[in-house]
């Protein structure tokens, strides 16, 4: 039987190879590895500007999507003047995630968002961002060290019987933190069943009546006995087979 597909959306960064330094379409490798360990093919999805007016020309393509990390998201993208310290964004890579996840979820293709894509997975509900966490929650412990998840992990409590709690396969979770930014207003629809240990902060969101359509704030591409990216696979699976 064919593998499943997931759909990884692609950041666009400036990158150096050889003599050469030009933007480029490039993921971790760890995101796609992770696919693969879970039983399914990894196809990257580049921004498209084609595909933010239809699309469907690639939902249909795939069984389920992922929004992985990466720059901040546009404040204009949730209504908002940009805080100093939101760097790096690229507003053809959020328009084009907005659109996918938006559509994704109107057909209930399994959607699960990776830090700035649970990020995007509630703008495009709506829902808006807090800019700079250590203003708001008073410390660095989501982003110790740039570049490195070392230090940073930090417990999250699931909501017994909710998506995240299943998929993690336990209701206090271990995770692997790098952000600067996350969830203020929640978006339409979406509940919050996931709060970091160290400060109450929205670390998973889901979509109640989508089979799965799931945000986490942490990293589980960067911890190998993770099971969020299996779960989601293992749910595609069940879908296709």
């Amino acid at each position: 039987m064919p593998r499943p597909v997931i759909g990884i959306c692609t950041p666009l960064e400036p990158a150096r190879w050889g003599v050469w330094s030009l933007d480029a379409f490039l993921l971790p490798r760890n995101y796609v590895d992770a696919v693969h360990r879970a039983g399914a093919m990894a196809l990257l999805l580049a921004p498209d500007p084609a595909l933010v007016a239809e699309p469907d020309e690639i939902l249909d393509r795939i069984d389920g999507l992922m929004l992985a990390g990466g720059a901040d998201i546009d404040p204009g993208s949730y209504g908002a003047a940009a805080h100093p310290l939101t760097i790096g964004s690229v507003p053809v890579r959020d328009a084009f995630e907005i659109a996918l996840v938006r559509r994704a979820l109107e057909r209930d293709l399994p959607v699960l968002g990776i830090c700035r894509g649970m990020q995007i997975l509630n703008v495009a509900r709506g829902g808006t961002l807090h800019q700079h966490l250590p203003e708001i929650v008073g410390h660095d412990e989501h982003r110790r060290v740039l570049g490195t998840f070392e230090g940073a992990d930090h417990d999250v409590g699931l909501q017994p019987g909710s998506l995240a709690a299943r998929a993690a396969g336990e209701e206090l979770h271990a995770t692997k933190s790098h952000h600067h930014q996350g969830v203020d207003r929640v978006g339409d629809g979406l509940v919050v069943t996931g709060r970091a240990s160290i400060d109450e902060l929205p670390e998973a969101i889901e979509l109640p009546g989508n089979a799965f359509a799931l945000g986490v704030q942490w990293h589980p591409e960067a911890d190998e006995t993770s099971r969020l990216i299996g779960a989601l696979v293992e749910h595609v699976a069940g879908r296709v087979g």
